[in-house]
């Protein structure tokens, strides 16, 4: 893992973005709602201690072990990316309007059909409904599909996110894999 940012590194991402892990028809493109400063300030995706992202990812079986947010571009081997709603980084999610998370779920919308990802897997209940228009949307599969992509909602594994423990989330990651997975191991998530 790079050097915690400064407070100063932190303000001066706001407002910045960080690119995408993705390619074409991966298996499962987890999309974060949008990136804090302290991702933003080392351009990586979930990166801020404490975020249970990737825990997660490895005790549900996704990852053989459990990767650092430094080495995020190893999921494309996997057969995973990670894209967000909203690309501009912020302090908090809250910040972001309901304009900015309809105009993002346009967005996405645009990409998942671009990249054919089997599943897109949405982590953040609320941004997601705002984001969709689906005000009843619940953890789990959706209805709705994205041209041929399915769509799973995740819960936010910020750590901020209290409802929803280590274990509970890796279970709920784990439905998702269950669903997703192409064979018996991780490195064959990928159908390419």
């Amino acid at each position: 893992m790079p050097a915690k940012p400064t407070k100063a590194e932190q303000a001066a991402a706001h407002g910045t973005t960080i690119p995408d892990v993705l390619a074409a028809n991966l298996n499962v493109l987890f999309c974060g709602i949008n990136p804090g400063l302290y991702s933003g300030a080392l351009g990586l995706h979930f990166a801020r201690p404490g975020n249970r992202f990737w825990p997660a990812l490895h005790a549900s079986g996704f990852t053989p072990r459990q990767l650092d947010p430094g080495e995020q571009d190893e999921l494309l081997a996997l057969g995973l990316g990670i894209t967000n709603v909203v690309a501009r980084t912020t302090a908090r999610a809250d910040e972001l309007t309901d304009a900015e998370l309809r105009e993002g779920g346009e967005i996405l919308t645009k990409k998942v059909k671009k990249y054919r990802p089997r599943w897109l897997a949405v982590v953040g209940i609320t941004a997601y409904r705002v984001a969709f228009g689906d005000r009843r949307a619940a953890v789990g599969p959706q209805d709705r599909t994205i041209g041929t992509s399915k769509v799973w909602l995740l819960p936010n594994p910020s750590g901020l996110n209290a409802h929803w423990t280590p274990k509970t989330l890796a279970v709920e990651f784990g439905r998702l894999r269950a669903q997703a997975v192409i064979g018996d191991s991780p490195e064959q998530l990928n159908p390419q």
